[in-house]
């Protein structure tokens, strides 16, 4: 397995428990909140843009095909 496989699944993972975190805070009302003063839908774009980028680099990792552009200027 490569080395980075294991990290990137893991990153995956995290990203994807705060996106729910979040989801779940959000549908919650506003006084039964924990730590209401975050920005929960911040906090689920934000994990939701590292599980995407995450999602490529995977798909990279497992196609052997590099991430980004194919030619040079």
């Amino acid at each position: 397995m490569v080395p980075q496989l294991g990290a990137t699944i893991a990153t995956l993972v995290v990203a994807l428990g705060f996106a729910g975190l979040a989801n779940w805070q959000m549908r919650r009302p506003f006084e039964r909140r924990w730590l209401p003063v975050v920005p929960w839908l911040g906090v689920q774009f934000l994990a939701v843009a590292i599980a995407l980028i995450m999602l490529a680099h995977l798909v990279s990792l497992l196609t052997g095909q590099p991430f980004g552009r194919n030619y040079a200027p």
